[in-house]
C-alpha cells in the first residue's frame, strides 16, 4: 500500500516542498527512510514508531519504506516526525489518502504521542501558501506564529490521535485566526528610550537623525562616557515603525533562530543587536554545521550595534564587508548555499586611542605610534563602508547641570519619516526604498549636482584620497541631507557637510603615515 504527504525544509530562508512517501508491503518487518537525511530525521524511525503504538494505533508487522523527494535536498530538524507518522498511518488504511490533498503537515513528536513546537514555522507556512496550499497543520505551541500568515487555514495539532481524529472529520476545529492589526498596535516598548534624555551630544545626534533618514552606516568617536552607547540605543526611537511586510521579513528570520515564542509571534519593533567584542565570526555572520543566522541578519530591518569597535576580532569584522555592500550574506556548504538578509543600519563606536582621551594630552599619554596602531586596527575598506563618522566630545557640566530637555525622539522621528516618504515617492519604481540602496547608475540619475557642487567635490577627493567608494557614499549621504531639508536638488551646503562626516579618512591616512 502507498500513500503520501506534503511537508518542508528550510534552506536558510527558502523553503523546499518536502513530498514524504511511505509503501508498506509484505517481507521481514523493517522500518527504513531513505532521501538524503540529517541524524535527527533517521532517528525520527524511533520517535514515529514507538509515539504510534502509545498513541493507541496497532501496526501489523510489515515492511516499512519511507522516501523524503526530492533526494537531493538535504533534509535537516525534527518538523518531519508528523507527516511521516500520518504518512504510515495512512498507508495502513487509518487515514483516507483524500483527506491529505492540499494539506502541509509539520511537528515534532513525542514518544507519547504528543506533537512538540519545531522552528521556521512562519517560513514554512508563507510558502505553502505561495504554493497552492489549503490548510496547515502545526504543534498547538507555534499555531499563533503560524497563524499570522493570512490567506491559508491554519490548525493546531496536540497528539497524534487528535489529529487522525481531525482527518477523518470524526472531530470538528475552527481554523486558528489572529488579528495582524492589533498585534502591530501594540507598544511592546513600554519604558521607551528618549532621545531627550542625553544631554549635549548635538553634532552626533545629526549625525544619527542623518543616518536614520537614508539607513546610513555610521561611526561615532569619543572618550569614555561621552554617551554613544546611550546614543545608539536610541536609533531605534527615530525609525520609522515596521510596515506589516517588513515586520514579516523580520519575523521570518527569528522563526528560523528560534527566537519567536507563541506569546510573541510577530515582531513588531525594528531590531536592535548589540554584540559583545568577543563574538565568532560565525556568531557574527551565519553559519555553523546546520547554517543558521547571524547577528547580521537578525539585525535585518534595524541596527547592529558595535561597540568598541578595534577590539573586534580583526578578521570578524572584516567578514563585514560584503554583507554591509550588497545588504545579504550567503554561506556556502558543501549541501549548498545559503542566503539570508542584512539590510541593516551599522552604528559602531569606538574610542580615539587606547586610553579613551586622545586629544586630552591632560588624559591621554597614548604615544603617536600607539594612536596609529590603534586607528589601523580598523581597515581602510571598512571604513568606505561607513558613511558618516562624528565626534562624541567629553559632555560639560553645564550640559548635565542644565533642566532644559534636548529633542525627543518623536519629534525626531517626524522629521526622519518626512525624508524617507520623499525617499519612498522618487524610489517608487525602483524597488528600493533608502537612499544608502542607491546603486551607482542610480547615483548618477538621482544625485546630480551642479557645478560648484562638483568643484568642492573634486577638491576635498584629492585632498581626503577618497575612494570611489566613498565618493558615492558622499553623494548618498547629501541627497539625504537635501531630502531633510526638503530640497529637490543637492547644493553646496549638502555637500559640505556629508564631507565633514568622511574625516576619518583623512586622520586615518595621516596615522598611517
Amino acid at each position: 500500500m502507498f500513500s503520501k504527504t506534503l511537508s518542508a525544509t528550510l534552506c536558510g530562508i527558502d523553503v523546499s516542498i518536502i513530498s514524504v512517501e511511505a509503501d508498506i508491503s509484505d517481507g521481514l518487518p523493517m522500518f527504513d527512510l531513505v532521501g538524503y537525511l540529517a541524524s535527527e530525521v533517521r532517528e525520527a524511525r524511533e520517535r514515529v514508531r514507538i509515539s504510534i503504538r502509545n498513541s493507541g494505533f496497532k501496526l501489523k508487522p510489515k515492511r516499512i519504506t519511507i522516501n523524503l523527494s526530492p533526494a537531493d535536498i538535504r533534509k535537516e530538524g525534527t518538523a518531519f516526525d508528523l507527516p511521516i507518522a500520518i504518512a504510515i498511518l495512512t498507508a495502513f488504511g487509518f487515514i483516507p489518502q483524500d483527506c491529505l490533498n492540499e494539506t502541509l503537515l509539520i511537528g515534532e513528536l513525542g514518544l507519547n504521542g504528543d506533537i512538540k513546537r519545531v522552528n521556521g514555522v512562519l517560513p514554512i507556512i508563507y510558502a505553502a501558501k505561495k504554493k497552492g496550499f489549503k490548510r496547515c497543520i502545526v504543534p498547538k505551541d507555534n499555531i499563533n506564529e503560524a497563524a499570522i500568515v493570512q490567506g491559508i487555514d491554519v490548525y493546531k495539532a496536540t497528539n497524534l490521535s487528535q489529529i487522525v481524529e481531525f482527518l477523518n472529520n470524526e472531530s470538528y476545529q475552527e481554523p486558528h485566526y489572529i488579528d495582524i492589526s492589533s498585534i502591530l498596535a501594540q507598544n511592546n516598548n513600554k519604558d521607551q528610550l528618549d532621545f531627550a534624555d542625553v544631554v549635549g551630544q548635538d553634532i552626533a545626534k545629526r549625525g544619527l537623525e542623518i543616518a536614520a533618514c537614508g539607513m546610513h552606516n555610521i561611526l561615532m568617536i569619543g572618550p569614555p562616557g561621552s554617551g554613544k552607547t546611550m546614543l545608539a540605543k536610541r536609533v531605534p526611537t527615530i525609525l520609522p515603525k515596521l510596515t506589516l511586510d517588513e515586520s514579516l521579513q523580520i519575523s521570518k528570520i527569528y522563526s528560523i533562530s528560534g527566537l519567536l515564542s507563541n506569546n510573541q509571534c510577530l515582531i513588531t519593533d525594528r531590531p536592535y543587536r548589540s554584540p559583545h567584542h568577543s563574538i565568532t565570526t560565525t556568531a557574527l555572520v551565519g553559519g555553523g554545521r546546520i547554517p543558521m543566522p547571524g547577528e547580521i541578519s537578525l539585525a535585518h530591518l534595524g541596527v547592529l550595534f558595535l561597540d568598541e569597535l578595534p577590539e573586534f576580532n580583526h578578521n570578524t569584522i572584516e567578514t563585514l564587508r560584503q554583507p554591509l555592500e550588497d545588504n545579504e550574506i550567503i554561506i556556502t556548504r558543501l549541501q549548498g548555499s545559503f542566503k539570508f538578509p542584512s539590510d541593516l543600519m551599522l552604528v559602531a563606536a569606538m574610542n580615539p586611542c587606547n586610553c579613551g582621551y586622545y586629544p586630552n594630552r591632560n588624559k591621554c599619554n597614548c604615544s603617536v605610534s600607539q594612536i596609529n596602531k590603534y586607528l589601523g586596527r580598523i581597515s581602510k575598506p571598512l571604513l568606505d563602508r561607513i558613511d558618516l563618522c562624528v565626534e562624541a566630545l567629553p559632555v560639560k557640566y553645564q550640559d548635565i547641570s542644565d533642566d532644559k530637555r534636548s529633542e525627543s525622539s518623536a519629534s525626531i522621528r517626524e522629521k526622519v519619516m518626512e525624508a524617507r516618504n520623499i525617499q519612498l515617492e522618487r524610489y517608487k519604481n525602483d524597488n528600493i526604498y533608502f537612499n544608502s540602496q542607491l546603486s551607482t547608475n542610480m547615483v548618477k540619475k538621482y544625485c546630480k549636482i551642479g557645478k560648484a557642487e562638483k568643484e568642492i567635490l573634486e577638491h576635498y577627493y584629492e585632498k581626503l584620497n577618497l575612494s570611489a567608494r566613498a565618493y558615492h557614499r558622499i553623494l548618498k549621504v547629501s541627497r539625504t541631507i537635501a531630502d531633510l531639508d526638503q530640497a529637490p536638488m543637492i547644493k553646496v551646503k549638502h555637500i559640505s557637510e556629508a564631507i565633514r562626516y568622511r574625516t576619518l579618512d583623512k586622520k586615518y591616512w595621516e596615522s598611517e603615515s
